[in-house]
């Protein structure tokens, strides 16, 4: 079959041909047959269907796997020419034509991407100079002090006074609406930081000032996004009782303190302590480091430095992405325009076109630097991660797992992770760490 194969660049290659009735009709015949050996049709034994009979039942059918097929040889045959492995290609190749013409040709051009040869060069040169990043004595007291705070057990003020910010008032509450009471608007010795905004806005402020044993109605109006449907945007009254108040008392920063918040050491001392939360300062200052200055200069300077082919149709895949999210932004009237101007569409896509080059460069590099700095993220680190943040925030894990898996998330995730990790990796020897 003729076809001509040509390499736009090492990332893309586009092969044209033009199919010939003849083929078309050859293939007609072979599927027709190799479909009447399997074929059950009334009136005729399995496997002993005429082929005319096939190919009168299933006339476009048969046209449709001919043409596939065909279409299939061609490419096949133009992958070998290129020398261009199965493995290499990446998404699936597309028409940019396919013409039927009126002799039953069929005139086809099909675009093909594959992975580019991403030549890293002399890429640990172009790591960041890396500061090194140390708790000061100050910070360590002060999260001392914040997690001694934090540990603290709640105690019985000593002297009877009013309610003020920062409190642990102890109360009975119940809400209504419209002289209703509602489900789950009722607690006992429920003990309520003020200014924790853990309540409905508003109730709060009004517990200040609140006396022991003092009862009162506290009226505040439910956020119209509440996730009660049946309650978001109602006013509601709720009959409160305070019944003491608590605060919390910090315990002496001492060696039997050090033993409560460091249970798997041996000895611990509140210098040990100390350490621990001095190296837990400097680990956070260290990612917000990394991740806010030297990660972004470091990928720029990657991309800016390193040069290769990109294939297009990821280019555009990414282009796509960003304008779904564009016009997600957009009012119904903006949208209206784009959808009345094609034009305006275009030259959308033209203006984010920069930005998703670059991203896509961004991927392919550190895909490879990976690969140079032996890095992986195996799929039960991810599992973990999802997991982990699930659960931080009070979401079912599996339920978060499932959704990210139906959404297409993982693969991004992934991605997400060894960057993060083959970068830190390369800004810690960087560092001498």
């Amino acid at each position: 079959m003729e076809f001509n194969a040509n390499r736009v660049d090492e990332a893309n290659a586009v092969i044209t041909s033009t199919i010939s009735k003849e083929t078309i009709e050859k293939n007609i015949d072979k599927v027709a047959q190799q479909a009447a050996r399997t074929m059950d049709i009334q009136g005729f034994r399995k496997g002993k269907v005429p082929v005319r009979v096939v190919k009168q039942r299933y006339a476009d059918k048969l046209t449709e796997d001919a043409e596939g097929e065909a279409v299939r040889g061609v490419l096949v045959d133009a992958l070998a020419e290129l020398k261009i492995a199965n493995e290499d290609l990446i998404g699936e190749p597309t028409f940019g034509k396919y013409d039927k013409k009126e002799d039953g040709s069929i005139e086809v051009e099909i675009k093909v991407a594959c992975k580019p040869n991403v030549d890293l060069g002399d890429y640990k040169s172009l790591v960041p100079a890396v500061e090194k990043k140390e708790a000061d004595a100050k910070e360590v007291e002060a999260r001392l002090e914040e997690i001694a705070k934090q540990s603290a057990p709640l105690e019985k003020i000593k002297r009877k006074r009013m309610v003020k910010e920062g409190d642990f008032a102890v109360i009975d509450f119940e809400g209504f609406v419209d002289g209703v009471a509602f489900e789950g608007g009722k607690a006992e010795k429920y003990p309520l930081q003020i200014g924790s905004g853990a309540f409905i806005p508003g109730f709060e402020d009004q517990i200040i000032g609140m006396k022991y044993e003092e009862e009162k109605d506290v009226v505040v109006t439910f956020p119209e996004s509440y996730q009660q449907k049946d309650l978001a945007g109602k006013e509601a009254t709720f009959k409160v009782t305070l019944h003491e108040i608590q605060e919390k008392v910090a315990p002496e920063l001492d060696d039997e303190f050090a033993k409560r918040m460091l249970p798997g050491e041996e000895n611990p001392t509140v210098e040990t302590l100390k350490e621990k939360i001095a190296e837990q300062i400097t680990g956070e200052a260290k990612a917000i480091y990394y991740r806010d200055e030297l990660k972004p200069a470091f990928l720029d300077k990657l991309v800016e430095t390193i040069n290769f082919a990109l294939p297009a149709s990821v280019v555009d895949q990414e282009v796509n992405y960003s304008l779904n999210n564009k016009v997600r932004t957009m009012t119904e009237e903006e949208i209206k325009e784009l959808q009345e101007d094609a034009s305006k569409v275009e030259a959308i896509r033209d203006e984010l076109k920069a930005d998703a080059e670059k991203s896509v460069k961004a991927t392919f590099i550190v895909d490879a630097l990976a690969k140079a700095e032996s890095i992986d993220v195996t799929d039960q680190e991810v599992t973990q991660v999802i997991y982990f943040e699930a659960m931080q925030t009070g979401q079912n894990p599996q339920e978060v797992l499932n959704q990210y898996q139906q959404a297409g998330y993982l693969p991004a995730i992934k991605m997400s992770m060894i960057e993060e990790k083959v970068i830190t990796k390369l800004l810690d020897e960087k560092a001498g760490n």
